[in-house]
């Protein structure tokens, strides 16, 4: 079967979505099938800064892949002084897709993201009769769509003609359902998944060092609670809890967070790596002691996987695409998002009961193996492939909204 793939982010671009996206390609091509890849990246300086841009790097594209990177000039028009023009990024994908069909025709086009890559997919499928799937992705239920009736009304038309909808997790479907008034039946939900062999346990469950280290990996973003956990080892640390924390990442939110780190007269206590490439990122779990994601919402949770596959006990929030995959007190702790107290407490907790890492740790490893694997995952994608009808009907681009959020921060859509 030849897949087009086409990805919203893809690296250098720091994203959990660009792990995803590099694993679900290799397994791909392990399955026989021929792959090409569309990414779209930031060129420009502030799209490099923020998550990391330029085109995918041929090491951290997997072999028999082939390549065609989309420079995104419209979402760079910020740069320039204007709003962002997702519409012309959305036809230049759509254009590149039809190409590239002509000159080697495709079984199946695979959008990451609704928008704006699902509706440039769908667009092409419908031109060249063509079977397509979406994969719904966390800014498409959460954000996209609650910023404007442009994007409220495209959103919604994906969600209602994609031939098969993919989503990470039951309650990130019923959350994207009630909010945009949609069927489940709409949704196959197909969870994240990790590489249990690139990230594995270093070292016996539950064992910690001296003082203990508390991880955060991931984007370095408010949204993802980065700036609370800062303010639960405050909290840690007034309590003459002994405990370091190791922050791995860029994002919109890095310089807010070193100020918040100074502000609490936290910088010998905290250590920033800054940017860290997916290929040294289990190394990053192998300096951990407890996992820390206080995220608001997902879609589903790669660093949490990677850090249950690593062995970590987790400390997460009891939210959309996290309570899917942590039980509380079973494979991991929850607690409220926004809650810098409750996160201390959950860690003072870890800390204090050796048994209970343990147990968290090796449950969560077995979990993962059995669930959450990419052979697994990658099986389940192709099924969806193999069942999937024609095509896709005209969706008519509505007057554009310029007071839209993300026409002004295109990143962070």
């Amino acid at each position: 079967m030849r897949v087009c793939f086409v990805s919203r982010r893809y690296w250098p671009a720091v994203s959990g979505m660009s792990a995803y996206a590099e694993n679900l390609l290799r397994h791909l091509v392990r399955a026989g099938h021929d792959v090409t890849l569309v990414s779209q990246y930031r060129g420009d300086a502030a799209g490099r800064a923020v998550y990391g841009g330029g085109p995918p790097p041929a090491d951290r594209v997997p072999t028999g892949v082939a390549v065609h990177a989309l420079e995104a000039h419209g979402e760079q028009a910020v740069g320039r002084g204007g709003p962002a023009d997702f519409e012309a990024d959305v036809a230049a994908m759509t254009d590149t897709v039809l190409r590239l069909h002509a000159q080697r025709p495709f079984d199946v086009l695979h959008a990451q993201y609704a928008y704006p890559n699902g509706l440039a997919v769908l667009r092409a499928a419908r031109a060249a009769g063509l079977p397509a799937v979406v994969s719904v992705q966390g800014g498409d239920g959460h954000w996209v769509g609650t910023c404007c009736d442009t994007h409220r009304h495209l959103v919604r038309a994906v969600f209602a003609h994609a031939p098969a909808l993919l989503i990470g997790s039951e309650s990130f479907a019923a959350d994207v359902c009630a909010r945009h008034d949609l069927d489940p039946a709409r949704f196959t939900v197909v969870p994240g998944a990790t590489d249990t062999e690139r990230f594995a346990p270093t070292r016996p469950p539950g064992e910690v060092s001296v003082p203990p280290v508390v991880l955060y990996h991931g984007r370095i973003d408010a949204r993802k609670g980065v700036l609370d956990l800062v303010d639960a080892v405050a909290k840690l640390r007034a309590d003459a809890t002994p405990v370091r924390l190791l922050i791995s990442g860029i994002g919109p939110d890095v310089d807010a967070t070193g100020a918040r780190i100074a502000d609490l007269g936290l910088t010998g206590d905290v250590e920033l790596l800054g940017a860290v490439g997916y290929e040294r990122a289990h190394q990053v779990y192998a300096r951990g002691d407890i996992f820390v994601s206080p995220t608001y919402a997902e879609g589903f949770s790669n660093t949490i996987l990677e850090a249950m596959a690593s062995g970590l006990p987790v400390v997460s929030t009891d939210v959309v695409g996290v309570r899917d995959c942590v039980r509380p007190d079973d494979n991991g702790l929850l607690v409220p998002a926004g809650d810098p107290a409750a996160l201390a407490a959950a860690v003072r907790r870890l800390l204090d009961d050796a048994a209970l890492r343990r147990r968290l740790a090796v449950r969560a490893r077995r979990d993962v193996e059995r669930e959450w694997s990419w052979p697994v995952i990658a099986g389940r994608i192709t099924a969806v492939y193999d069942g999937l009808g024609v095509g896709a009907p005209e969706i008519v681009d509505p007057p554009v909204d310029p007071e839209c959020r993300f026409r002004a921060a295109p990143h962070l859509l």
